[in-house]
Order: structure tokens, then C-alpha cells, then sequence
């Protein structure tokens, strides 16, 4: 019974799987290297031997901010070349990947599986906020107020022109 239900996961839910396990066990971790995601599938075990597609879908296939080739998922997210960590909303990706897959669906993984898509929606919440204050430009959105605060944004600029020729 075990067999023929890990049979029919499919090589992207193992990917997302591997990778959700790999954040959930590492929670300060940003990342992780295309072999660490790999060799976590390895050891999870859901297909034996480890399928060859996985490794090709960790590359290319799942990774959001990558041309579709020919997947068109959504469930990784390429930090830096080499490093993935699970996909969130609000992370840019490929515009031919619009409406890819982003998480399994509950049916089609083993249940014992089931609490990862529970644990990736309360991630999602306690990370998503991250991608706003992480970002050098949108973190710094209104700082500039106590330069004009006294006078008013209009008449600093003015202030600030005058005499320019």
C-alpha cells in the first residue's frame, strides 16, 4: 500500500515536499543548494531509486523566476544561482508560469504529508512580511519625512532649488 501511494506522488510535489522539510527543519536557514534539496528528496524516500526528473525539476522545472522548460510551476524561488527556497506570493517569477502550480494538491500527496501544507501557510505569514522589509527600496519608503517635516514636503523642495540656474 505504502509503495503504490509514494508511486503516484508526483516528482514536483516530492521536490516541494523535500523542500518544505528542509525549511521546517532548518527554520533560520534562507536557503538551500540544489544538492541539499536533491539529497533531502534522496533520503525522504518517496520514490526508490531517487527518479532522475527530480534533480532536473529542482534546476529548472519548479523554479518560478525561471523560462518555463516545459513546467510551468511555481514552487521554487532561485535566491542566487546554485540556491532555492520555497516559492511565496509576491516573489516575481516568469510570466509564462502565471497560474503554475504553487503547492500540492492535498489529494495527491502521502498524508502523512499533510501538515507541511498547514506549516507552509503559517511560514507564509511569519516570512511574506520579510519580502517588503527586506527590499532595500521599499523598506525605505517615507524616511525621508523629518527632512521637510517642519516646512512641508513642497516648500523643502523649493527651498532646496533655489539659486539652481
Amino acid at each position: 500500500m505504502r509503495s503504490e501511494i509514494l508511486s503516484r506522488v508526483k516528482v514536483a510535489d516530492e521536490v516541494w515536499i523535500s523542500t518544505a522539510l528542509l525549511h521546517r527543519e532548518n527554520a533560520s536557514a534562507t536557503d538551500f543548494s540544489i544538492e541539499e534539496i536533491v539529497e533531502r528528496a534522496r533520503k525522504e524516500e518517496l520514490q526508490v531509486p531517487l527518479r532522475p526528473g527530480v534533480y532536473v525539476h529542482v534546476v529548472q522545472h519548479c523554479v518560478a523566476n525561471r523560462p518555463p522548460n516545459p513546467g510551468r510551476y511555481r514552487i521554487l524561488f532561485e535566491t542566487s544561482e546554485g540556491r532555492r527556497r520555497l516559492y511565496r506570493e509576491g516573489d516575481p517569477y516568469h510570466p509564462e508560469r502565471e497560474g503554475g502550480k504553487v503547492t500540492p494538491d492535498p489529494g495527491e500527496i502521502p498524508p502523512s504529508y499533510g501538515d507541511l501544507l498547514e506549516w507552509y501557510r503559517e511560514w507564509l505569514a511569519q516570512t511574506g512580511r520579510g519580502l517588503i522589509d527586506n527590499d532595500p527600496l521599499l523598506s525605505a519608503a517615507g524616511s525621508g519625512k523629518k527632512f521637510w517635516a517642519e516646512e512641508g514636503a513642497d516648500e523643502y523642495v523649493r527651498r532646496l532649488r533655489e539659486g539652481w540656474a
